[in-house]
């Protein structure tokens, strides 16, 4: 199954923290990873001075979209990831994050385990490298691609 991931950072050694974390992305793949250009993004959903670097990552999978989204979660931990968001629950700056943001047309709503991600039609540093990557890719609620929502999500900030 063709699944495809976001991996941003904003602290620390950026590009260091994204290659290390596509090689170990991509080592769950049955075939080579596809890796989209490197991008710098503004944060989203909370003030920092500090850009985003992100990459989109297409994997081919046998794994359930859990056991994948558990082996993420490791390789975050492994490469010592700093917390997501503070004792608020804020966002704030991260050496390293790592979202499953779709799985084929795969739609699960669990506490642990929401897809298609349920905030991808809002932020353009996922979408950008979902269309490069997946053009034909559809989203199983909406039936929209990934360009169609980024047009929408363009057209939206526009106003």
């Amino acid at each position: 199954m063709t699944a495809h991931i976001n991996i941003g950072s904003n602290k620390g050694d950026r590009r260091g923290q994204i290659s290390r974390a596509v090689a170990l992305v991509g080592a769950l793949s049955r075939t080579p990873a596809r890796v989209s250009a490197v991008m710098e993004s503004e944060p989203w959903g909370f003030e920092s001075e500090s850009e985003f670097l992100n990459v989109g990552i297409e994997i081919e999978t046998d794994l359930a979209p859990l056991e994948l989204l558990h082996r993420l979660q490791e390789i975050e931990r492994g490469l010592g990831a700093t917390a997501h968001r503070d004792r608020n629950g804020q966002y704030i700056d991260r050496t390293l994050d790592i979202d499953l943001i779709c799985m084929a047309d795969t739609v699960c709503d669990t506490p642990e385990l929401t897809l298609p991600h349920p905030r991808m039609h809002l932020r353009d540093f996922v979408l950008r490298p979902l269309a490069r990557l997946s053009p034909g890719w559809r989203h199983p609620l909406t039936g929209l691609t990934a360009s169609g929502m980024l047009q929408r999500l363009k057209k939206n900030v526009g106003k």
